[in-house]
């Protein structure tokens, strides 16, 4: 008899998880409480994969042997709390493409960083002449590059919603990029539980294995300490060390010491600018020193990186004022760094969705870098509560064109305008891609 398998979810994940149980052999039915675009539809009717849209059918998903959920469904959901009344296993999709792979696994997780970090490890790895793909957070989905290819090593960008169904996924080497509050709605604003679902990387690691974390992240490093995990631990940061394998940078480059190894990697001609990005770097090129890639290769790769988009990304400079896109900011964290970067007199563009935000942390950066504030956003309450006392501009809008218009009129020659939300997107655009997406195109249009 089949082994038979339910899938929560028709998007990239889904997708990928039902193509690979076709695959595999599997019966597999596809549901998803949303309308199913059409083109993927027809993918799976091409591969005789049942699905159903716009409900959760019960009575059509009995006996199965496990569920492969989204990981934009809640924890709350009814569907989830019926299988799991049922001990029906739920995975998520990277822990069930894990199984499927004998691959070595570079898992990334962070609130902040880890989508440049995997894709600078992945452009390293790479162009060392490595068979390698890039999956998961990023846009695709890890399953169905299973199902499809065949690689020797895959980094995979994890959220903490992909993390919170793992089982028995082991990633052979584990990044750490910080943890700050975040999607803390998701988490019943419980910070712990949150910081519980990002060491979910780590909880299958074995000595065999290495974990890659930030050491000058207080939460972080504190958390690593109080699990003990059974790994191989390997600190990255700007503080000293106490232990003889960590990463640093100091004197314009990266130093990767592992015991009675030292390498240093330049860093004058790194294309990316900020302390948070050259963390990124000592964390993606600890990586590929440990898959043996020469510092000369990581030191010309770090030369042709080009970063994440919506991540602290030039747009225009239009009469000497400079547009930045960093839509992809969804929490206080990043805009913190983004702020940080920032070198010139800032019209901040901000707001959205707030995911249980404390924004007093970027009270002294705005105080410093910040002439004028531009709310993005249908409630803006708490952002104008915070910041009116210390901002002499602030200005509420609910249209991407109307703020990047006001934002010309308020900036000077040589001053910045940064869209940095520090907020989700989902009061007005799609996503932070969307968001992002319409700046640009805002700016454009000036």
């Amino acid at each position: 008899m089949k082994e038979r398998g339910i899938v929560l979810g028709a998007g990239i994940s889904g997708i990928g998880a039902a193509l690979l149980a076709k695959k595999q052999g599997m019966d597999v039915f596809v549901s998803d409480a949303a309308p199913i675009a059409d083109t993927t539809k027809q993918l799976f009717n091409d591969h005789q994969i049942d699905w159903e849209e716009a409900c959760h059918s019960v009575e059509k998903m009995q006996n199965a042997n496990w569920v492969v959920k989204s990981p934009g469904i809640p924890e709350s959901a009814q569907i989830l709390k019926t299988f799991r009344d049922q001990d029906c296993p739920i995975l998520s999709e990277i822990e069930f493409a894990s199984k499927f792979t004998d691959a070595l696994l570079i898992g990334i997780t962070g609130s902040n960083g880890k989508t440049t970090t995997a894709m600078l490890t992945y452009h390293l790895l790479k162009n060392a002449g490595l068979n390698v793909g890039l999956a998961g957070n990023v846009g695709h989905s890890f399953a169905q590059q299973v199902a499809q290819e065949q690689y020797d090593i895959y980094v995979l960008e994890l959220s903490s919603f992909q993390l919170d169904d793992i089982h028995g996924f082991q990633p052979h080497i584990a990044v750490i990029t910080n943890i700050t509050p975040d999607h803390l709605d998701r988490y019943n604003y419980d910070f712990n539980a949150y910081i519980q679902a990002k060491l979910n990387i780590t909880k299958n690691q074995t000595t065999k294995n290495v974990l890659l974390f930030n050491a000058d992240d207080p939460v972080l490093k504190g958390a690593v300490l109080e699990q003990k995990p059974q790994v191989k631990t390997h600190p990255f940061g700007f503080e000293n060390m106490e232990q003889s394998n960590y990463t640093t940078h100091h004197d314009d480059a990266i130093h990767i010491v592992n015991e009675n190894d030292h390498k240093m990697i330049a860093t004058q001609s790194f294309t990316l600018y900020g302390r948070h990005n050259l963390l990124n770097a000592m964390a993606a090129a600890t990586v590929a020193d440990l898959f043996k890639v020469s510092k000369e290769s990581i030191r010309e790769s770090l030369t042709t990186f080009k970063g994440a988009p919506h991540r602290l990304e030039p747009v225009l400079t239009i009469q000497n004022v400079n547009y930045i896109n960093d839509s992809k900011a969804t929490n206080v964290n990043a805009t913190y760094y983004a702020l940080e970067c920032m070198d010139a007199p800032t019209v901040w563009i901000v707001g959205g969705v707030d995911k249980g935000n404390n924004y007093n942390d970027l009270l002294p950066l705005v105080h410093e870098k910040v002439k004028a504030i531009i709310c993005l956003g249908v409630d803006n309450k708490k952002l104008m509560e915070t910041f009116q006392p210390i901002v002499e501009v602030m200005v509420e809008t609910t249209s991407i064109r109307e703020a990047v218009k006001i934002a010309r009129k308020i900036a000077t020659r040589k001053d910045n305008v940064l869209l940095s939300p520090a907020c989700a997107s989902f009061d007005l655009f799609k996503n932070y891609e969307d968001r992002g997406n319409q700046f640009k195109e805002a700016v454009r249009n000036l």
